[in-house]
């Protein structure tokens, strides 16, 4: 791991993305569940050292977090900023325009990272696959134009992750993108190169991140070595299950032994499986709490005792039905 820019959170380590960026491994979250503090948000970024916001048009908060980063003092190029397309902006030319409305609410000339929201399109008339091939298609511009540093997916599967590879990876459309933009210095190539050329384009680009919900009782380890296989750097939300994980007796006696609180052992947990890790608060002393998990270490023993509370359940959107 990299440091992350700024200096993160007490240390923060980044990760690499396939777009040749790094993100900071602990971010802090936000959501229309559960309010909005401008208080909060200034106190993460003057005191806690927090660089990396997650949010989404879906939240309604990009325009509060202007104010907030810019009250904050914290420099522009020292913050990793991710916000995620929702399903009513889908499709080809919606999918611009509503990234430029995104960027103009929190006050940003660029994105460092773009998500498709959640699989589902729900536009009559067309499938979710045809949906998101065309919406992924104008992210890769997005992505080409610099207005997103980098894209990637959220709630997808792999199900959902392998139709977008088969529909997005090889037409005339992204060849072009890899001709114009990716390699501009060859000699024009034949067709055999151009589907090289296309593939190369494809790994560069595809993906770079894909966020999901992961905490010690949904904790998808086909779908985390399905993304490492692929350099895909895993993001996971949710990391205190919603509350119901600081209450389990084995979490609780974790946290005894390490002299930590509950919602530290999950956080650290979540780092140390080598995801990059989400977790949103309201309140200061809870951001201040989550953002001390970088000196100390849970042992193998015990990063297994929690690797084996998996069962399964969410406390978010469950996007296995969705075809």
């Amino acid at each position: 791991m990299a440091a992350a820019g700024g200096g993160g959170a007490h240390g923060c380590p980044a990760l690499p993305l396939a777009s040749g960026r790094s993100i900071p491994v602990l971010g802090l979250g936000t959501s229309h569940q559960g309010g909005y503090s401008h208080d909060a948000v200034v106190h993460a970024l003057q005191k806690c050292g927090i660089r990396h916001i997650d949010t989404a048009k879906r939240y309604g908060c990009e325009s509060l977090l202007q104010k907030a980063i810019k009250e904050s003092g914290v420099k522009r190029e020292d913050l990793w900023i991710t916000t995620k397309l929702w399903h009513s902006d889908y499709g080809y030319e919606n999918t611009t325009k509503a990234c430029l409305e995104s960027c103009e609410r929190l006050g940003v000339d660029y994105l460092d990272l773009y998500l498709i929201h959640w699989p589902d399109a729900h536009i009559l008339g067309k499938s979710n696959r045809e949906v998101r091939a065309e919406t992924w298609r104008a992210m890769e511009e997005l992505y080409e134009k610099g207005l997103c540093r980098s894209i990637g997916v959220s709630n997808f599967l792999i199900s959902h992750l392998e139709q977008l590879k088969e529909d997005c990876v090889i037409t005339p459309h992204v060849n072009q993108l890899c001709w114009k933009f990716t390699l501009p210095f060859l000699p024009p190539p034949d067709s055999e190169s151009v589907l090289m050329l296309t593939w190369m384009k494809w790994r560069h680009v595809l993906f770079p991140s894909v966020q999901v919900e992961y905490h010690p009782f949904q904790r998808p380890q086909e779908l985390v070595d399905y993304c490492r296989s692929r350099d895909i750097v895993f993001e996971g939300y949710c990391p205190l299950a919603k509350g119901e994980a600081l209450t389990h007796p084995s979490i609780i006696q974790l946290a005894k032994k390490y002299g930590r609180t509950p919602a530290q052992i999950c956080i650290r947990w979540s780092i140390q499986n080598g995801i990059v890790t989400i977790p949103k608060s309201t309140k200061a002393e809870r951001i201040q709490e989550n953002c001390q998990v970088f000196d100390f270490t849970i042992a193998e023993d015990d990063v297994e005792i929690l690797n084996g509370m998996h069962d399964g359940r969410h406390v978010s959107w469950d996007p296995s039905l969705i075809v």
